[in-house]
């Protein structure tokens, strides 16, 4: 309650400053709560205000008001966006309650590193394999837009990187310190002239984690750019290698989240469980003007992947190769007479999967951690992914804005069976029904800082490879991909200068949700769930309070409210319809201020709220809500002209909140063990750092 009381307090202090303002002001543009954000992520570029869509964009200096080691670490601040963070590996991105049921990690939205998938065929996507040093902005497209961008029912994340731009350039060298032996190191470089702007980043992140097996070394590396061939033409880059291994503490029982929440699973703990692997991102962009009116941008990109994680059930090997293209033509020009946008486009992406399981012989070999045993399968996947998009954006009215798009996708892939001692063959081709994917969406502009909009989608995810194995390690062929149509309405203004506002209301019919099945200790595999409610409201609030010329003072307040529920949903007998879906919280509430000066100091507070999660399809069990509160404090200085000095100092979870910040759902325990559905959330915990620019 203390939260809505604080909710309630923001609210009145802009209430106040507004009802002084409103005897004396004239509404204007959004120069201040708002600037003009141009949307540079969807496919016909426009102003945030302008866009009929649920879109949230985090800039460079939002993204840094956390610690250091995640870029996910801010989503939560979205309405709509929940993060679950087991560890520093073990994340969960879900967009509107898509994605809660995810078997591992995030794989119900479609990620782009500027126009470069880093989204795998099979749907997979790993964002903190990018590092916060080569981000210079985010934004968040929640719900259905496969009308664009295909697969992703439950959004679509836009990254974008860091440019020094017309900035001078510069050598930067940082580090950072905190609680469980945390250390970051980093150091980057920046190039610009009038014809080109290169930024290169390398950074290294070790962490010993706050419980038991949860040590964390990922090295990664970032190189980006862009060479601008006259004023018509340019040519972009972009490279991201990432080398990580991180052990795995996983879930744990009830009574070890209450009394030994440090400790790790016992077979994880003694397999010493662990993920690695190298991964490998690059690609090119061209963009060409043809005319003021008609221009393309085509991008290629390759991705790999080699993995190998020991884990208690068995033994993982991996490898992955994809490579695609995407390409897309934008043109203006007037249609019945009417202000008309037009882009049409493809994407494609060919990847090879090749997989092989092995016994772990770790209870053989007692205190050794993981040893492989025997092969039990292997096999290589072909996956293609096969896009094609139309979207036209039409101005029938001075104030009204049409929007109408289309999708049409082809995923097929083929099996090749390596393993035949089991005298089981799946070879064969295999191929998903062909998706259509139909968007209708209208803005109208109430006034010149007010807008309303309505938005119609469909959507829809593919199966991932590793929902499609079972413990036997075989193909589960039967499995659909998840389909959903998304109906919202949404008001995006400013009223006067200082605040700025955003509501929607939305309602997402899916149809064979894609859900983990529960079969052994620490094994699931991927079915469909029948049909799923989500409704929600999502609510946020900027405001901007100019305490004097150097100092303003910015409260910020976000929240959903959600009701997922299972429409029909009967799993071995069991009738769970009518019941809320579960790994998902009905409530998330996030209240912030930002104190920001002229001379260089800088303050965040931020408080969230998280209210209780449904641990199981019965509701019988739920984890209890939390509440954590993060402070950051920052100081800029300038030394000798050239060089600039960065100093930070941060506390996370300041009152010690004892709190699950991640859930298994529909855990069960085998033999005499307690089910496992607890991620315990970090203590309170400190970091520190220092960053040095030299600018040339």
């Amino acid at each position: 309650m203390k939260y809505y009381a604080i909710t309630a307090l923001i609210l009145g202090i802009c209430s106040i400053n507004l009802q002084a303002q409103e005897e004396n002001l004239e509404p204007v543009l959004d120069s201040t709560a708002l600037p003009q954000v141009i949307l540079k992520g969807t496919s016909i570029q426009a102003e945030l205000k302008q866009t009929p869509a649920a879109v949230n964009q985090l800039h460079q200096e939002e993204l840094n008001r956390n610690s250091p080691t995640l870029l996910s670490a801010s989503f939560n601040r979205v309405p709509g966006v929940y993060t679950q963070e087991g560890a520093l590996n073990t994340n969960r991105i879900t967009i509107r309650g898509i994605g809660a049921r995810a078997q591992y990690g995030t794989n119900r939205l479609k990620a782009y590193f500027n126009e470069i998938p880093i989204t795998t065929g099979d749907g997979q996507t790993a964002i903190n394999d990018i590092d916060l040093e080569a981000i210079e902005s985010v934004e968040i497209i929640k719900g259905p837009n496969s009308s664009l961008y295909g697969s992703g029912l439950g959004g679509v994340l836009h990254l974008f990187a860091y440019e020094p731009g017309k900035e001078r350039s510069f050598a930067k060298i940082s580090s950072s310190f905190g609680s469980y032996q945390m250390q970051k190191n980093t150091l980057s470089a920046g190039y610009t002239d009038e014809k080109k702007s290169l930024f290169a980043t390398y950074n290294h992140l070790q962490s010993e984690g706050y419980r038991d097996n949860s040590d964390y070394d990922r090295k990664s590396f970032n190189f980006n750019g862009t060479i601008y061939s006259g004023e018509h033409s340019a040519l972009s880059f972009l490279g991201n290698f990432t080398r990580l291994k991180a052990y795995i503490p996983s879930s744990i029982s009830k009574t070890d989240f209450e009394e030994n929440p440090e400790s790790a699973a016992f077979t994880w703990r003694s397999a010493q469980g662990y993920e690695s692997y190298d991964r490998f991102v690059m690609g090119l962009s061209y963009t060409q003007h043809f005319s003021e009116n008609f221009e393309n941008t085509t991008s290629v990109f390759i991705n790999s992947r080699d993995a190998y994680e020991p884990r208690p059930f068995d033994i993982l090997k991996e490898n992955s190769f994809g490579l695609g293209a995407r390409t897309r033509f934008n043109y203006s020009t007037k249609l019945f007479s009417f202000p008309a946008e037009a882009s049409l486009g493809a994407e494609f992406l060919s990847e090879n999967y090749d997989g092989s399981n092995y016994e772990n012989l770790y209870e053989d070999f007692p205190d050794q951690g993981s040893v492989r045993g025997n092969q039990i399968a292997n096999f290589e996947q072909d996956r293609n992914y096969y896009n094609l998009f139309a979207q036209l954006n039409l101005q029938v009215l001075p104030k009204l804005k049409l929007v109408g798009g289309l999708n049409v996708n082809v995923t097929d892939y083929s099996l090749t069976d390596l393993y035949l001692e089991d005298d089981i063959d799946q070879t064969g081709d295999y191929q998903f029904e062909t998706i259509w994917s139909p968007r209708v969406a209208a803005l109208y502009e109430l006034t010149s800082t007010k807008n309303l909009y309505v938005n119609v989608s469909k959507g829809f995810s593919t199966p991932t490879v590793d929902e499609t194995l079972t413990p036997q390690g075989l193909i589960n062929t039967t499995l659909k991909p998840e389909i959903g149509w998304n109906y919202e309405v949404g008001f995006k203004g400013n009223w006067f200068k200082n605040l700025y506002s955003e509501i929607a209301l939305y309602s997402i019919q899916v149809n064979d949700l894609l859900v983990a099945e529960h079969v052994a200790e620490d094994q699931y595999v991927g079915a469909n769930a029948g049909k799923t409610d989500h409704n929600g409201i999502e609510v946020l609030l900027k405001y901007n309070w100019q305490l004097s010329p150097k100092i303003s003072l910015k409260p910020y307040a976000s929240a959903n409210f959600n009701f997922y529920k299972f429409d029909e949903f009967v799993d071995e007998g069991e009738d769970y319809s009518g019941n809320d879906l579960t790994g998902v919280p009905d409530q998330k509430i996030n209240l912030g201020i930002d104190l920001l000066t002229e001379s260089g100091f800088r303050f965040f507070s931020n408080a969230l709220f998280v209210s209780e999660i449904p641990l199981n399809d019965a509701n019988s069990l739920f984890s209890e809500s939390y509440q954590l509160i993060n402070l950051k404090a920052a100081y800029d200085f300038t030394v000798f002209q050239n060089f600039e000095i960065n100093l930070n100092v941060g506390v996370n979870n300041l009152l010690d909140e004892h709190y699950a910040v991640s859930i298994l759902p529909n855990a069960v325990g085998f033999g005499n063990s307690e089910p496992r559905y607890y991620y315990p959330g970090n203590d309170r915990n400190f970091y520190g750092g220092v960053g040095v620019k030299y600018l040339f």
